[in-house]
C-alpha cells in the first residue's frame, strides 16, 4: 500500500510565504512524477506544479515566478515553496505521485489527503 502524507499548510497574510512538504511511502517500485494540485471552493482541481524524474519542472501560469517545486528522489519527497502569496491562492493543496507500486505492473496516480492553505489579512 502506498501513502502520501502532506504537511505545511496554514493561514498566511497576502505577500507571505509557506512551504508544503509531501512524503510518499509504502510498497513503491518507481516514481515518475510528483507534484501538487489545488482545489478552491466551487472550482475544479488544477495542476499547480509538477516535477518528473528528469527534473524539468512545470508550473501553472498563475504561480510562475512565485512558487518553486523541488524533489528528493532518494527520499520520495516533494516540496512546494510558495512566495508572494495572494488571496486567490487559497485552496486545498493535494500532493500527487505518478508511480508504480510493487504489486501491479502499471503506473497510477496516488494522492495525499490535502492540506488547507488560506491567504487572508
Amino acid at each position: 500500500q502506498v501513502q502520501l502524507v502532506e504537511s505545511g499548510g496554514g493561514l498566511v497574510q497576502p505577500g507571505g510565504s509557506l512551504r508544503l512538504s509531501c512524503a510518499a511511502s509504502g510498497s513503491i517500485f518507481s516514481i515518475n512524477t510528483m507534484g501538487w494540485y489545488r482545489q478552491a471552493p466551487g472550482k475544479q482541481r488544477e495542476l499547480v506544479a509538477s516535477i518528473p524524474v528528469n527534473g524539468r519542472t512545470n508550473y501553472a501560469d498563475s504561480v510562475k515566478g512565485r512558487f518553486t517545486v523541488s524533489r528528493d528522489t532518494a527520499k520520495n519527497t516533494v516540496d512546494l515553496q510558495m512566495n508572494s502569496l495572494k488571496p486567490e491562492d487559497t485552496a486545498v493543496y493535494y500532493c500527487y505521485a505518478f508511480l508504480r507500486d510493487r504489486l501491479r505492473p502499471m503506473f497510477n496516480n496516488y494522492w495525499g489527503q490535502g492540506t488547507q492553505v488560506t491567504v487572508s489579512s
